[in-house]
Formats: structure tokens, C-alpha cells, sequence
């Protein structure tokens, strides 16, 4: 496992509010009643993550759909670099009111809007505890765990988390809180994890090779024990919205997501106006683009780049 200044980023949890109810949602987005962060809360969070030296995220569920995004925005770069700052968001038909806000805030974007059939999830419901008899293959799996070798710490209502699923876990079941959001936080190593680790990490099935399902399914892959815990507590439940897991491993789950295809995600930027371009960290950073009209291709556009660059040469 990694130490959380080694991540990429830390993701700040604005609302598991969302516009989807895909499969397998790392938030559990469409299980319960959605949270906001509220004002003091962010400003908390801001406030913790001053001197971190990688990327701070504004995520969700979906962030535009908070109430304050804008004025959280404002708040986030009186105190943290815009070079520093990341939306993850499926840009939503109807807010394309704060395509300025998110060029003048954000130096990356990532964009995801879930509507292709060959973006899987894993089953994050299904838990390593009932899979592994081994305690020991069980944590050794666990400690190898690629989602927290790969993504991010976080912080939601619930404190500060060494990685999102925990984060996301600690309120689907209601589970102890996370660390006080302070200044420094973030130099917790792996040692200082063991706490969260034991009571969220045998919940979860990242850190398996479990078959994974399409996000536009809609239904969550759920382990015995798990559903158990979620029984009059999630609505998805209560809405047959599930399957219950075998407990089978795979030898080659599906892949998750084509995240390189940047093509299609300058597609689902041109319904707010935006263009992407590549940044020198390896991100995408978002600019207003209104030169591109709404019925012009992403390959048309390409095209013209390309032509145009041609003659400035």
C-alpha cells in the first residue's frame, strides 16, 4: 500500500449525489439519501490539504449537482493552486452554465459520463471476508489492493479516509468515522491505516479478481453478508436492484474503462463548449472552446487542428 502523499490526488467528497445508479458505484450512488458537504465542512477540507503537493479533487457522485459548487470553487483557490485542481465530473445536460467557473478553476479535468456499455466496475460489495477462508491470503490480497495503489485518499462528512472505497463504506453502513480533517493529515503512512483497513477492507472486493458488470446495468453485485447489512438501509436493495455474488474468482476480469480514449471524452466535453488538451503532468485541461460548433464532430474538429497546424509550419 501506498502513503497518501504518494497519490496522485485526494479526492474531496462534495455529494454522492448523482445523475446515475450505475452497477457497482464506488459511491453506492442510488442506495440512500445523498449528502452534501456543507460550507464549514469544505472549508475544513481546504483548509487540511494546504501544502499537499499533488492534486486535491472536487468528486462526487456528481459535483455540479452541489448547491455551492461555484462558491466552493471560489473557496478552493484562495488556498490551493489552480494547478493543483481536479474535477471529476460526467458534465451534466442542464449546468453548462459553469463551463467558465470550471476552466477558471481547474487545471484537469476528468470526465466520465458512464454512458457506454464497455466501461465495467468491480464488485466493491462483495466482500474479500467471505471469499477467503485464509485470514492471511485474505489481507495479503488486501495489501496488494490495485484500487489503493492507484487512486485516492479522500475526505467526506465522515473524517478523512486512506482511500476512497473506505470513505464511500463509512457511510453506506453507517461505520466508525474516519481522521479529524487537519492540517497534515495526509502524511499518514500504511502503518497508521490498520485501523480502517480491518474494518472496511474485508467489506470490499476491489482488491479481488472478481467479474465485473457493466456500469449501465444499473445493478450491484452484493456478498451474503453484505447484503444482510444493507437490508433496510439501501434502497437499491429494497428495488431488487442486485445480484447476489457467487463468490468465484476470475483469472481475467473485464477491463474497467477505456480512460485513455480521449476522443470520446472531447465528445462528451463539446455538449458544455469545452475543448481538452493534454498537460505536461499527463491529465487533460479544460478551455472554453466556443469556435466549435455543437454539430461538428470531435473528428471533424481533429481534422481541422491538424490541417491548421500543418500550415503554421
Amino acid at each position: 500500500m501506498r502513503a497518501i502523499v504518494d497519490m496522485d490526488t485526494v479526492q474531496v467528497e462534495l455529494t454522492n449525489a448523482c445523475i446515475n445508479t450505475c452497477s457497482n458505484c464506488t459511491r453506492f450512488c442510488g442506495h440512500q439519501s445523498p449528502f452534501f458537504l456543507s460550507e464549514e465542512q469544505f472549508k475544513e477540507a481546504i483548509d487540511s490539504m494546504v501544502g499537499f503537493p499533488k492534486m486535491v479533487g472536487f468528486m462526487g457522485g456528481e459535483p455540479l449537482l452541489h448547491p455551492q459548487f461555484e462558491k466552493f470553487c471560489e473557496i478552493a483557490l484562495e488556498k490551493i493552486p489552480k494547478a493543483q485542481l481536479g474535477l471529476w465530473t460526467s458534465l451534466p445536460k442542464g449546468l453548462e452554465k459553469y463551463r467558465e467557473v470550471i476552466c477558471n478553476t481547474f487545471n484537469h479535468i476528468f470526465i466520465n459520463d458512464h454512458s457506454r456499455g464497455d466501461i465495467y466496475h468491480c464488485p466493491i460489495l462483495v466482500g474479500a471476508e467471505e471469499v477467503y477462508e485464509d485470514k492471511k491470503e485474505m489481507f495479503f490480497a488486501i495489501d496488494h489492493c490495485w484500487l489503493q495503489n492507484a487512486w485516492s485518499a479522500s475526505i467526506n462528512p465522515k473524517g478523512a479516509f486512506f482511500c476512497e472505497i473506505a470513505a464511500s463504506m463509512s457511510v453506506l453502513f453507517d461505520g466508525p468515522r474516519g481522521w479529524p480533517v487537519e492540517p497534515g493529515w495526509w502524511w499518514a503512512t500504511p502503518k497508521d491505516f490498520k485501523e480502517q483497513i480491518e474494518e472496511y477492507c474485508p467489506k470490499c472486493g476491489a482488491a479481488l479478481p472478481l467479474p465485473r458488470r457493466a456500469s449501465i446495468e444499473r445493478v450491484d453485485d452484493i456478498s451474503p453478508k453484505n447484503l444482510e447489512r444493507l437490508k433496510e438501509r439501501s434502497k437499491k436493495v429494497e428495488n431488487k436492484l442486485y445480484k447476489v455474488s457467487n463468490l468465484k474468482l476470475t483469472k481475467i476480469p473485464e477491463q474497467m474503462a477505456a480512460y485513455k480514449d480521449l476522443l470520446w471524452r472531447r465528445k462528451v466535453a463539446q455538449r458544455f463548449g469545452l475543448w481538452l488538451s493534454p498537460n505536461q503532468q499527463g491529465f487533460l485541461t479544460p478551455f472554453i472552446s466556443k469556435s466549435i460548433p455543437q454539430t461538428k464532430t470531435i473528428f471533424e474538429q481533429c481534422k481541422e487542428d491538424y490541417h491548421a497546424s500543418e500550415a503554421k509550419c
